[in-house]
């Protein structure tokens, strides 16, 4: 199996932040047999990171992406995500209603700008996120 990951942020590209999720993964990826051969960095923007999806999809088994899903404007990973895989998001209320009980745990009323991070393409699955609101998703081809 062949992976690649791409990392997405433009904190990332300017050097603000390091990115320490790609090389968590690399790390983790050769102890489940995997080989990660590229690892690309890419600024919030939608119309590129489709274009690095759909040349990474023919040359990888595995695409692990990494940043990009906050509940602000510049958080465009799972919007292009749908463009690339031609699916309409929709609010999952089971997330919605777990990103308020997250909230709700620290007496926080939610903003409505997270309601964001509820949304999921049809072909997608959740993964809890125990450490905070990101929603973690799969996509398996032919799901």
């Amino acid at each position: 199996m062949k992976a690649e990951i791409i990392s997405i942020g433009t904190e990332i590209l300017l050097g603000e932040i390091v990115d320490t999720n790609a090389s968590y993964l690399a790390g983790q990826l050769p102890l489940l047999g995997i080989e990660l051969e590229r690892v690309t960095q890419i600024g919030d923007n939608k119309n590129k990171l489709v274009e690095i999806l759909k040349h990474t999809w023919e040359r990888s088994d595995i695409i692990i992406t990494t940043g990009g899903l906050g509940p602000t404007e510049d958080d465009v990973t799972r919007d292009a995500i749908a463009t690339f895989l031609n699916e309409e998001m929709k609010v999952d209320v089971t997330l919605l209603e777990e990103l308020r009980a997250f909230f709700k745990r620290y007496g926080i009323l939610m903003p409505e700008s997270n309601i964001k991070q509820a949304m999921l393409i049809p072909s997608a699955c959740s993964l809890p996120n125990p450490q905070g609101t990101c929603t973690r998703m799969a996509y398996r081809e032919g799901r």
